[in-house]
């Protein structure tokens, strides 16, 4: 395993772009909100009713290309050299992805997403029926499973392999398409594509500060006895960019690997708390028959359109998660490929397809039939609650009805800080990648970069928050996501032909793997720099430089 290093300077060619393009959109809307909220909502409903189809066959197409390729014949291809090590552990590369790519939203999310479903369930199915009961419970699943695992995922095996593999200088979307693009990807067309993600992260990481900061200010408050405010909200938003700012300067193994093993250890101890003191037997059951229904119906929920009845279900929810998890997608592609040195395409795709999804059933089972219990039971209205005064007061009331209602609802608050911090040091690390000039996968970009995103971001949530331009931004990175849907299928298409370049027909190994200078045509196979199913050489030097 080699040294990380702290990387090349700022790339003007792409951060300067990033800017202009961040500040183009988000001062009109927020200058202008209700005129730029009309806009972007003509343009997501353009998008999402003309091309919903096409949300959703991205959708099945991404699950169905990652199983085949981890089961098939390149499922054993190492994302690096053969000595290559892997950089993190097991669980804190899974802990890494998980927090990095949930993020704050399932704790939003798994508590009254249900009961979202309960009152307006698909299929035409009455509400609060029983039948809307059980689908509640299987579409929250659905929703956060395998679909929005392999969006993340597949543009993450191109991206790695490029680093890795190739070693091409760049972590960015453009690097991982040359594959397909070749030149044209170190151009404007490659600049474009990079600018694009870069505001789609803005966008998405102002969002969840959004969602974020209204949830744990109207916590805390509760519990410390203060109304909430605005100068409360910027208290919350100043400790947030405070703690995530620590653990972007301090890097992936000091920083944001700790912050991601804590968080999961203290999810994992809230979940077995509402387990424990909840309807246990109600929890379990439930999730085994909505995990069963889902399964069953995957084909059918992933494809559903409703074209007969002309209901706005899939629309409302399926298009729009599908349309969400793409345009956080490159964000999640850069980080993880940074941090999967060493594993093989296999380990990749099952760590995020299967433990991903995983992760985010069982605080759906727990959270969510929790909280729906609550509502079938009569004990507490959580319907009347989420439609009259919003998802904070939901949270809030469902928090209360369990024992030691204030240690619960701190612990559960800080369950939030450490959330959202991890995927806002992600995104600072990512964007800090992306515009770096010619950053290796052996190098992490310099630390006054990151902590100029971070702070950017902190910014931009303080003013989105402040003007009520927040709803725009995010519908209008929403919409960027369609044209994001042909990027993933470049980056499939660039990863199968680098994969075939690179090792051709010669498959079979328990771990295959390539030395020596990267390829640039078929005839460079024949290199004999190459070594294919090599075993792993720790005390073979690598140049962290590359």
């Amino acid at each position: 395993m080699s040294n990380i290093n702290h990387g090349s300077a700022l790339d003007g060619r792409v951060f300067w772009p990033s800017i202009a393009v961040i500040l183009g959109v988000t001062i009109p809307l927020a200058l202008f909100p209700e005129s730029g909220n009309l806009i972007i909502k003509q343009l997501f409903s353009f998008a999402t009713g003309n091309f919903g189809w096409l949300y959703l066959f991205a959708g099945l197409g991404s699950v169905v290309f990652l199983l085949w390729l981890a089961l098939g014949r390149y499922g054993n291809v190492r994302l690096g050299r053969a000595d290559d090590l892997p950089e993190f552990s097991y669980f804190s590369w899974v802990a890494m992805i998980f927090c990095g790519g949930i993020g704050i939203a399932i704790a939003n999310w798994a508590w009254v997403e249900p009961i979202y479903y309960f009152d307006g369930p698909p299929r035409g199915l009455a509400a609060h029926s029983k039948d809307a009961a059980e689908w509640a419970l299987a579409y929250g699943q659905f929703h956060w499973g395998l679909t929005p695992w392999a969006f993340y995922c597949l543009p993450a095996i191109p991206i790695a392999y490029s680093m890795y593999v190739r070693r091409q200088p760049g972590v960015r979307l453009s690097v991982a398409a040359r594959g397909l693009l070749g030149d044209k990807a170190n151009g404007w067309l490659g600049i474009l594509l990079d600018t694009v993600v870069v505001f789609g992260i803005v966008g998405g990481v102002g969002t969840s500060l959004g969602l974020a900061v209204p949830l744990v200010s109207t916590l805390a408050s509760d519990v410390l006895g203060l109304q909430p405010s605005f100068a409360f909200d910027m208290l919350i938003l100043g400790l947030w960019t405070a703690l995530f700012g620590m653990s972007v300067w301090f890097g992936l193994s000091k920083g944001i690997k700790i912050l991601s093993d804590i968080n999961v250890y203290l999810a994992v101890l809230l979940l077995l708390f509402v387990l424990a003191i909840g309807p246990t037997l109600f929890i379990i059951n439930g999730w085994s028959n909505s995990v069963g229904l889902m399964i069953n119906n995957f084909v059918q929920m992933s494809l559903w359109t409703d074209p007969i009845a002309k209901g706005s279900f899939p629309q409302d929810w399926t298009i729009f998660y599908w349309a969400w998890w793409i345009a956080y997608a490159p964000m999640m592609g850069l980080f993880v490929a940074r941090i999967s040195r060493g594993r093989t395409i296999r380990e990749l795709v099952f760590a995020e397809l299967i433990w991903g999804s995983l992760g985010c059933w069982v605080f759906f089972a727990v959270w969510g039939g929790y909280a729906l219990d609550l509502q079938l039971s009569g004990v507490l209205d959580v319907s009347a609650i989420l439609n009259q005064q919003g998802i904070p007061a939901a949270v809030l009331a469902i928090l209360k009805t369990m024992p030691m209602a204030n240690l619960v609802i701190i612990t559960f608050v800080l369950l939030c800080f450490i959330f959202l911090a991890t995927t806002l040091d992600s995104a600072a690390y990512v964007l800090a990648s992306v515009t770096s000039r010619e950053l290796s996968g052996y190098e992490e970009p310099r630390r006054w970069i990151r902590i100029t995103w971070a702070l950017l971001l902190a910014v931009v949530g303080i003013g989105l928050i402040k003007v009520g331009g927040l709803k725009a931004v995010q519908t209008s990175t929403i919409v960027v996501a369609l044209p994001l849907i042909p990027v993933l299928g470049i980056l499939a298409w660039s990863l199968l032909r680098m994969l075939e370049q690179d090792f051709g027909k010669r498959l079979g190994s328990p771990m295959l793997t390539v030395d020596g200078a990267a390829p640039s045509s078929q005839a460079a196979v024949e290199s004999p720099d190459y070594v294919y199913g090599a075993a792993p050489n720790p005390a073979a030097p690598i140049s962290s430089n590359q």
